[in-house]
Formats: C-alpha cells, structure tokens, sequence
C-alpha cells in the first residue's frame, strides 16, 4: 500500500494575485484558478516561491487558502506553503490551513540560520502537529539546506509527513528518495523544463511556475507520458521549454505575471524589493513572445 502517495498529476505553483498593499485580487484570483482547471490541471500549490509566499503578510496568506478552498471544483487538490522564517507564523498558516480544509501542508526547510537535522525535523514535527493534515517538504535550494535522501528518509518517521517536492536537477537522488520505503513515498517534479525527465525517473507528478501560464501544455506532457505516447510528450516539452528559456532570461516571476496581466489576468506585480519591469524589458519580453507565437500556440 502507498497511501502516502496523495498527490499525482500536474498543479500549477499559482502566482498570487495581489494589489500593491497585499489584498488579494480575488476575482483574477478565481478566474486563473478557473483556467487553469478547465485546462486539465488537477490542483494548486498556493504561496510557494512562485507565489511570494515569504514575503506576504500572514493575513494575506490565510486569504489567498480561503479563496482557493472556495474556488477549487471536487476533486481538486490544494497544498498551502506555510513555510516562514519563524515557527510561530508558520504554526498559524498550518493550523489555519487544517480548519478550513487544505489537502495538505508544506514547506521548505526552516532558514536564514543553519539548522540541524534534529531542528529541521522538529520543525516539520510542529507543522503536522498544528494543521493535522499531511506534510510535504518543499526540497528547494532557496533554503540552503543539502536535502539528502538519507536525511528524507529519517524524517519520513515524523507523522504525517509522506514526501516533497523536488526541485533539483539532480534526478538520480529524486529516484534514490522515491524508491525508499518501497516507493510510499510522495515525490513530486519541481524544475518545470525537467517535468518529463522527472516523470520518467519517478515522480508522482510536477508542480510547477509555467504552467501558470500554459497549463494545456502541461496538462499533455503529463497525460501523453502516462498513456505511453513519448514523442508527443517530448514535443510538448520542447516546446513549453521555448518559453521558459525566455522567462529565465527576464525574470521568471515578473515574466508570468506580465503575461497573465497581458491575456486578461490582473495578478499585480511582485511583491517589493523583488523584480518589476521597466517599459523597455516589459517590451522586449513581449517581443520575445511574439517571436514564439505566445498566444497563438500556447494558450
């Protein structure tokens, strides 16, 4: 039995929709939610790196997990980051997370200060303990912590945790972690130019930034790779990763939320002192995607 393995498919690491004093746009909020699942994705993963989430007021967090809960159609997935540079934050976020009903919680490991393994664990340890729901560590090197597989494995005892996301190019560790335990474990795909590579070495699903914005593309990388169709999977790919390779060069985040502003989504801009666009980059970005054909072949 791998009853750990709760999440599969492809969820979109949703931007969060704010307005420059931290309310939540709550009508862009839910329309892109909309898309997104009409586009075949199959849930939400709210305040991570894509979504600010360290950088948000609390208040603002707890909105943008009400919103979702009231948005998401049956059967979709929710995962609330509740990850913050101190407990008592991230304790709140995650008992909150528990009352109105998330599918689960995570988050990176605790940072700024170096932590031990016995520290990270009994970080992880409060989080289970305050929302009640399932736990996934969110393995990104934003937190600079050296995530081994031996060190997941040791923190798979805490309960409730049951895996993390992966957001590291180093694909034979991910196959390392998920084949502990004899595979009840959940491993999801963070790197979204990888997703395919990640599916094939193992993970349950991807969770990712672009597909905020072509979630269809996504959608098809992931049903195409599980009906066995891998030319149409490599191809989908190739081609999401065309538009990758130009939001890693003017700026990942200000990118999607430029785009999703550009096809009727007012998600704001980031959060200060992080990236906006000057008028000169905001056009040669959007050139750029004209080049590819953006709306035209993506959407």
């Amino acid at each position: 039995m791998n009853e750990n393995v709760k999440f599969s498919g492809v969820m979109s690491a949703l931007v969060s929709c704010i307005d420059d004093q931290g309310n939540v746009k709550e009508d862009s909020m839910k329309r892109l939610m909309n898309w997104h699942m009409d586009a075949g994705l199959g849930g939400f993963y709210l305040c991570g790196g894509t979504g600010e989430g360290p950088v948000l007021q609390m208040e603002t967090r707890m909105r943008i997990a009400e919103v979702a809960k009231e948005t998401a159609r049956p059967g979709t997935k929710l995962i609330a980051h509740v990850g913050a540079i101190d407990l008592t934050t991230a304790k709140k976020l995650a008992r909150h997370a528990g009352e109105i009903g998330m599918d689960a919680v995570s988050s990176v490991p605790p940072f700024f200060f170096h932590y031990g393994e016995k520290e990270i664990a009994d970080y992880y340890r409060a989080l289970a303990d305050a929302s009640g729901l399932p736990v996934l560590m969110y393995a990104s090197p934003l937190s600079g912590v050296n995530i081994t597989w031996d060190m997941v494995d040791r923190l798979m005892d805490i309960p409730g945790m049951i895996g993390l996301k992966w957001t590291s190019y180093d694909y034979f560790t991910m196959h390392r972690i998920k084949s502990l335990r004899g595979g009840n474990i959940n491993v999801i795909n963070g790197p979204d130019e990888c997703l395919l590579c990640g599916l094939t070495m193992g993970a349950d699903g991807g969770i990712g930034a672009t597909y905020n914005v072509m979630p269809k593309l996504f959608a098809e990388i992931y049903c195409s790779y599980q009906d066995g169709d891998m030319e149409t999977a490599r191809a989908a790919q190739f081609k999401a990763n065309k538009l990758i390779e130009i939001l890693l060069k003017f700026g990942v985040v200000c990118g999607i939320k430029d785009m999703l502003g550009m096809i009727g989504y007012d998600c704001g801009e980031q959060v200060y002192p992080q990236k906006c666009f000057t008028e000169e980059e905001r056009a040669a970005f959007r050139a750029a995607l004209k080049a590819i054909r953006y709306e035209e072949e993506y959407l």
